[in-house]
């Protein structure tokens, strides 16, 4: 049965609170699993071009909480758990790769949304959104990229994981001291570091099968770099990135705005890594401009 974890009871934060309230839940039939993949997604909004909103790795889209209510002002605003993280259900039979992402993600878009859309891929889910915009660019009508990954070889971590260092890696990124010097480090402001944050980011933890999900996609390599293709995306491009991103540098936003054809790149300033959750009002500005 698909449940969200009962610490969902301890938010605070009214933007935490109202989003965990909106999360619903769709079987997605796919041809990855004999059996349909529950996936977790939130909608809001009606109307003008739906925009979806991918998360990064070993997160939800609550990581969304305070940008998706801004943009459903003016477009349906979606926000999905991509395959293996968030609450979307980990089916035993699946292998969670980057081509199994991408998958999973064109056959919930093809269930619940089925027309072009903006899609905003924030660090991890950065690189999901140029995969996806490759392989299916007429699912696709903008792009936004923030703070995205997508440009460096692959971590080498991955044939390093094997039993007891597989489930020792995936212990080190449940704690939560670990997990909070990773959030500090994510913010220019480290008072966005709250508990109420902390919470946010560790809700799936809890989540059934969450260890073997980090591994399978660890093992598989996860997302290399779309250096060689990238030039082939012909959507209009905006590059979004915090001037002080500590965890992913700033170099690469040059590269992308480089790379892609029909890009611009827009800088935020006193930001980290996330501005959607740091600068939220001029993250959406910068989206809905």
């Amino acid at each position: 049965m698909v449940f969200l974890p009962f610490e969902a009871q301890k938010l605070t934060e009214k933007t935490s609170i109202n989003l965990v309230n909106l999360i619903q839940f769709e079987d997605i039939v796919t041809p990855l699993s004999s059996q349909p993949i529950t996936t977790s997604y939130v909608c809001q909004g009606e109307g003008n071009t739906p925009i979806l909103l991918i998360h990064g790795f070993d997160s939800s889209l609550l990581e969304f909480r305070r940008l998706l209510p801004i943009l459903s002002q003016h477009h349906q605003t979606w926000a999905i758990d991509i395959l293996g993280f968030g609450f979307t259900k980990r089916n035993s039979d699946l292998l969670f790769s980057a081509e199994n992402i991408k998958t999973h993600l064109y056959y919930t878009w093809k269930n619940l949304i089925e027309q072009p859309v903006i899609l905003v891929g924030a660090s991890m889910g950065g690189a999901t959104a140029i995969d996806f915009t490759l392989t299916y660019p007429d699912a696709v009508k903008k792009l936004v990229l923030i703070d995205s990954a997508g440009l460096a070889a692959p971590p080498k971590i991955g044939k390093f994981m094997f039993p007891p260092l597989d489930y020792l890696s995936t212990a080190f990124l449940r704690n939560l001291a670990v997990r909070q010097k990773i959030s500090e480090s994510a913010y220019y402001d480290k008072s966005f570091a709250s508990k109420d944050a902390q919470l946010c980011a560790a809700l799936h933890l809890n989540c059934e099968r969450w260890s073997q999900g980090l591994i399978s996609f660890t093992k598989t390599g996860g997302y290399g770099s779309f250096k060689e293709d990238i030039s082939n995306i012909k959507q209009e491009t905006v590059i979004i990135w915090g001037e002080n991103d500590k965890i992913l540098g700033t170099k690469d936003a040059h590269k992308f705005k480089q790379l892609i054809p029909n890009s611009q790149l827009i800088w935020i300033p006193k930001c980290g890594h996330v501005p959607h959750l740091e600068k939220a009002e001029l993250t959406a500005e910068a989206i809905l401009n």
